[in-house]
């Protein structure tokens, strides 16, 4: 069993349920994707698996333990997260930021340890930014940015990652490459995903919301399936199967005059055929 587990979580914001009653067990060493359309609770399931926002009701696990027991600090020594935009005002370097994963290590005002500069070396040469150390974090391309505050994350050394959207706004070139650098970590991952083919691709297993509820959860195989993607998503689509995963033929709506389009799409993220 994974250490990082959501029992029928519920959040509340006034009189609207944004999470109702989810319940999602990590295992070890797996990608499991969110998906769901826009406003479905995907951010903010992923906030409470973080210990970002506490559930109205239902609980969140680590090792057992509800994370309000765990605190903050030991919480971020061990879950990582990464959001779709981050920026900052502060020139810092490459090296800077990913640094700050190290903060959960250290002990306030004291300078870095030998383990923290490993750290921070590691995670820089685990995500190809070896050469960018020095480099002004303004200077970066978007498919940088999100490999640096992956790197950041790395550098905390969690035994989860937690990211939200993170190939939003990148090409399909960063996006491939961000995702198989994300997939092949040695760490148990939940990812938000508006693609469903890059899900497909990348994740082990896949829960999908709507409204707030879970709808389904299974292999992609299992899940990514016409009548759940019509009823879900609204949209009319072709599933096939690739090799080891389903690949999604996105139907266009009929013409106003009624006759049937017949162009489609193969991702959120191509261009039509």
């Amino acid at each position: 069993m994974s250490s990082l587990n959501a029992d029928r979580v519920v959040r509340r914001i006034g009189d609207k349920v944004v999470v109702d009653g989810v319940t999602l067990t990590l295992r070890p060493g797996e990608t499991v994707g969110l998906l769901g359309p826009n406003g479905s609770g995907k951010s903010t399931l992923l906030r409470l698996l973080a210990g970002i926002l506490a559930p109205t009701a239902g609980v969140v696990t680590l090792d057992g333990h509800p994370l309000t027991e765990v605190g903050r600090r030991a919480t971020a020594r061990r879950i990582a997260t990464v959001s779709q935009h981050a920026d900052t005002q502060t020139e810092l370097t490459v090296r800077d930021v990913v640094a700050l994963g190290r903060i959960p290590h250290r002990r306030a005002w004291t300078p870095p340890l030998t383990a923290d500069e490993q750290a921070i070396t590691e995670a820089l040469a685990r995500t190809g930014l070896a050469d960018r150390s020095g480099q002004s974090w303004h200077t970066l391309s978007g498919g940088e940015r999100q490999r640096t505050q992956i790197a950041r994350a790395l550098a905390q050394e969690p035994r989860e990652l937690i990211l939200d959207e993170p190939t939003n706004h990148l090409d399909i070139q960063h996006q491939l490459d961000l995702l198989e650098l994300i997939a092949g970590l040695p760490v148990t991952t939940v990812i938000a995903l508006h693609d469903l083919n890059l899900a497909a691709m990348y994740c082990d297993r896949l829960l999908v919301l709507r409204d707030g509820r879970a709808v389904t959860e299974g292999t992609p195989v299992e899940v990514l399936t016409p009548g759940l993607i019509e009823r879900v998503y609204g949209v009319r689509a072709e599933v096939t199967h690739g090799p080891g995963h389903p690949v999604i033929r996105f139907l266009r709506p009929a013409a106003r005059d009624g006759s049937r389009r017949e162009r489609s799409v193969t991702s959120d993220a191509s261009t039509a055929t």
